[in-house]
């Protein structure tokens, strides 16, 4: 039986062992009050006695009601949310929520645009704003072989990178490859002597990540071209390129001689230094030593490579024979020769103008790392000519070899023969850089269109050498970026041998010819010009090829879209 309250057995005393010391006192008329250890309260709750303001019932989304703690007792209203629940005036359906001020652009890129725009373009996005893959080569419905395709575009950049291709250019062909076989989130990198990408499936699954290192560069044009025709069959709809294929034509793209035997480049070489000569001024005797000069230089240097010497040893062996013959003739007192014409073919043959561009094009792209590595290969080279130079300098000095460095102001106005050396300059290094029979013609009329701009701004307009240089240079990079739209391969054939006639080969002569004559001011003065030179060379090539990707249209095209230029970042 239970006692009722307030009955006999509540009235029962309790023992001093049951009453706290701190207990309240009987007859004290208190309320009681909840312990706030029983129910601890928030310190965002609403204070007793005040009413929260009613909630708007217009169906605003995402602002349900919680009952209990939140709520002033006895006040019968609705509680406040969680702090982190959206405000009453917030509504999914209108706000733009997330998203920049201007919102997100959308990204349109035509098919009909060559493959290298449309990957330069992605690259330059953040990975989730770029659109989704359109793979164009079919596979199994297991899904691509993720490790044989980054196998696959890694051996791709390799030889592009090897064959002096240009960071953004190699990377863009990376990204190509990947997105044809199906592998989107991937990401190439690309230094001078390391390749790497990154593949990852989704975020919640591990990355895959391949690297391959370059350890040899070959200069082979021939084989460059036929890289770019492999990736332009692999992301094209039209035919079908699988793996196994793809691996075929790569290897047979390895195994492939050189145009052009080992006797035609030394003659190649020859004929790029006499041509030289006669642009500064020689004449057909001249032409015949700097070319004899130049051929003993290159079969040095082979010899040199053959032993495994660094490249740096054979730029000062090869750069010695044409000083040695123009000291020599200076010693012969031969007056109708001039000794500058021959040292100066010499170096033309020498000059580094390959990697110069192709370091200056990184640089102005955003590949700092590569292009800082490429101009120190090209600084080294440099300083591997002048070694060789000034070692025979001061030894015609010393035998008593009258140079003059005056020579460099006496003019000659033969514009049509120096029209034709520039052409036969640019031939014949196109053939040292063992370029495809079917692109010599474009590139030696290139070599001709730039020097008579050079000739007509610089020796016609009185304009200085540098400006003009920077503006041949910029259209030799026009009509390189033209010539290869319309044959669908890479612009480096085109342009790199057309650079020739302008490289600053007289400047570095009389440079060196100051500091082996003890006239610094005079010898860095005229440094300082070829310096300036290389730099409007490389500067205008690349100005060239972007005005290219602004303006031009694609030829083929049906309603000729445009080709703009990649966005890039702008560095804050």
């Amino acid at each position: 039986m239970v006692a009722e309250p307030g009955g006999p057995e509540d009235q029962k005393p309790q023992s001093d062992e049951a009453r706290s010391a701190f207990s309240q006192p009987a007859g004290v008329g208190r309320s009681a009050s909840p312990s706030e250890e029983d129910h601890p309260t928030s310190e965002f709750a609403l204070p007793a006695g005040l009413t929260p303001e009613p909630q708007g019932t217009g169906g605003s989304s995402g602002t349900g009601s919680a009952s209990g703690s939140g709520s002033a007792p006895g006040s019968g209203s609705e509680t406040t949310g969680s702090a982190f629940a959206p405000p009453r005036t917030y509504s999914a359906r209108d706000s733009p929520a997330f998203t920049p001020a201007h919102g997100i652009p959308m990204i349109r890129l035509t098919k009909e645009a060559p493959w290298q725009d449309r990957m330069r373009t992605m690259l330059r996005m953040p990975v989730a704003e770029r659109p989704a893959p359109e793979p164009v080569q079919k596979h199994d419905d297991a899904g691509p072989a993720v490790p044989r395709v980054l196998d696959l575009t890694l051996r791709i950049g390799e030889l592009l990178l090897a064959g002096g291709e240009g960071a953004e250019d190699v990377e863009a062909a990376m990204f190509a490859v990947t997105r044809s076989y199906g592998l989107d989130r991937c990401e190439p990198t690309v230094t001078f002597t390391l390749l790497s990408i990154s593949h990852q499936p989704s975020l919640v699954d591990d990355p895959v990540t391949a690297s391959r290192t370059v350890r040899r560069r070959g200069t082979d044009y021939t084989r460059l071209a036929a890289v770019f025709r492999l990736i332009d069959d692999i992301t094209t709809e039209e035919g079908e390129v699988s793996l196994e294929e793809a691996y075929r034509r790569l290897a047979e793209i390895r195994r492939n001689r050189h145009p052009y035997p080992g006797w035609v480049l030394t003659l190649a070489a020859g004929g790029l230094a006499g041509a030289a000569s006669v642009l500064v001024g020689g004449g057909f005797v001249v032409f015949l030593i700097a070319a004899l000069g130049a051929m003993l230089g290159d079969r040095l240097a082979w010899l040199c490579a053959g032993r495994g010497l660094p490249e740096f040893y054979q730029f000062v062996v090869a750069a010695m024979p044409p000083a040695a013959l123009g000291v020599a003739l200076t010693l012969t007192h031969w007056s109708d020769v001039r000794p500058s014409a021959v040292i100066t073919g010499g170096l033309f043959a020498l000059l580094p103008g390959r990697a110069l561009v192709a370091g200056v094009q990184d640089g102005l792209t955003g590949y700092y790392i590569t292009a800082a590595a490429r101009l120190l290969e090209v600084m080294y080279f440099f300083i591997g000519i002048v070694a060789g130079v000034l070692l025979v300098l001061y030894g015609g000095l010393q035998l008593g070899a009258q140079l003059n460095p005056e020579e460099r102001l006496i003019s000659h106005d033969r514009p049509w023969l120096q029209i034709l050396a520039s052409m036969l300059l640019s031939l014949a290094f196109a053939i040292l850089l063992q370029q495809d029979r079917s692109t010599v013609l474009a590139v030696t009329l290139n070599g001709g269109v730039a020097w008579v701009i050079f000739g007509a701004m610089a020796r016609t307009g009185q304009i200085s050498p540098v400006a003009a240089t920077a503006v041949a240079a910029g259209l030799v990079g026009l009509f390189g970026q033209l010539f290869s739209r319309y044959r669908y391969t890479s612009s480096l054939p085109f342009i790199t041998a057309a650079i020739g006639p302008l490289l600053p080969g007289s400047a570095t002569y009389f440079g060196l010819l100051g500091i082996a004559q003890n006239e610094l001011d005079r010898g860095l003065a005229s440094l300082s010009t070829a310096v300036a030179t290389a730099g409007a060379i490389a500067i205008g090539v690349n100005l060239g090829s972007e005005i290219s990707r602004l303006f031009m249209r694609v030829p083929g095209a049906i309603g000729g879209a445009n080709r703009r230029a990649a966005k890039r970042t702008r560095g804050f």
